[in-house]
């Protein structure tokens, strides 16, 4: 029985992974294919747009200067999730876990392959907020983030 919920939560953890990594490139591809050159599409008027924006640090543009830094932590914190999601015996921890994988993950591909140097590549980032401009990976990240809150908040230990 072990093993099979084992097979489970692995399986889920890669599908969700793996949706989340191939929605966030699709999206990146058509906004550099749409959005260049300047272009900008009004969603929402002084809410909501698409904007194509090279970032190359974290949340907000923070650790501009230490790219490099924040994609080695993004390498150990997959790896991390990766092992921990092996031990967890949550179903919705799994699904947290996946969320901040795909997250990391597809940021972290942004700064492999636009990279100058050594993992020190801007991300792709288009979603306009009006206060800040993120991408899908994102998102991931802050549904994740939300996730564990709301998990430790509940009481849903992680191992």
């Amino acid at each position: 029985m072990r093993v099979e919920r084992l097979r489970n939560r692995a399986a889920v953890f890669a599908l969700i992974a793996f949706i989340g990594v191939v929605l966030d490139r699709i999206t990146k591809v058509w906004a550099l294919a749409a959005l260049s050159g300047g272009k900008n599409i009004d969603i929402l008027p002084h809410l909501l747009s698409f904007t194509l924006v090279r970032n190359p640090g974290a949340s907000f543009g923070l650790g501009s200067s230490f790219t490099w830094v924040i994609s080695v932590l993004a390498c150990v914190a997959c790896a991390a999730m990766i092992a921990v999601v092996k031990h967890t015996k949550s179903l919705y921890w799994t699904i947290a876990l996946a969320l901040a994988f795909a997250g990391a993950f597809g940021n972290l591909i942004d700064r492999a392959q636009y990279a100058q140097g050594f993992l020190d590549g801007k991300v792709v980032d288009f979603i306009n907020y009006g206060w800040s401009v993120g991408n899908v990976a994102d998102i991931e990240l802050m549904f994740a983030g939300i996730a564990v809150i709301c998990l430790i908040l509940i009481g849903i230990p992680l191992l």
